[in-house]
């Protein structure tokens, strides 16, 4: 069975024990999945509605996008997983394996391709809560931040899980490529997150 058909009993189970997967980047796509499932449900909530049928055109194209990220970030689930066993491999291959050094890149770009798709996923994903806070149901505000709060801590993690592999790249150029990616999604999105977020929070508490 795949790590994303568990129940969530399973698979939090898993993750607590010693099994090597599900990890941190598997939580990553987990959580962003999540934050997508929010933005798409506020647009479930705001189509059909007349107060909002001006904007029901757009709010259908944001939640066919936002299902498909959704979609997309579960299967990174097992797609984290699946990255994460060459690696495991590769550091068990003696140091004085005159391939280890070969197998040990090879692996380390590897483990960095699925948390970076998680980033840019979940980047995309906080793009589209945007459009469900200005122009969603108020209904479903704070599922809107919900939403932005999950996607930000799935770009965060997921960064993570970049940084981890991308310290030990004997390649030092695509390292800080890669980084150099991973550091404009956080400084942009996550920023984006914030913002979406503290308007819910305002939006809330705004009296009368």
């Amino acid at each position: 069975m795949l790590i994303s058909e568990l129940d969530t009993w399973t698979f939090t189970e898993k993750l607590a024990s010693k099994e090597p997967v599900p990890g941190g980047g598997g939580v990553a796509a987990l959580v962003g999945a999540l934050g997508a499932a929010l933005g798409s449900m506020v647009g479930s909530l705001t189509v059909g509605k007349k107060k909002y049928e001006i904007y029901e055109n757009e709010i259908l194209n944001a939640m066919a996008e936002m299902d498909s990220l959704r979609a997309s970030l579960l299967h990174m689930i097992d797609g984290d997983a699946a990255a994460f066993i060459p690696l495991a491999k590769a550091y068990s291959i003696p140091k004085d394996d005159p391939a280890r050094a070969e197998t040990m890149e090879k692996a380390l770009n590897t483990a960095c391709s699925v948390p970076m798709e998680i980033m840019r996923t979940a980047a995309h994903a906080v793009e589209l809560l945007r459009v469900f806070a200005e122009k969603g149901s108020v209904m479903a505000l704070s599922d809107v931040g919900v939403g932005a709060a999950c996607c930000k801590t799935a770009i965060q993690s997921a960064s993570l899980n970049v940084f981890i592999n991308t310290k030990a790249m004997a390649d030092r150029e695509k390292a800080m490529a890669i980084e150099a990616e991973a550091d404009a999604i956080i400084d942009k999105y996550c920023a984006l997150a914030d913002t979406i977020y503290a308007d819910v929070v305002a939006r809330l508490r705004k009296k009368g």
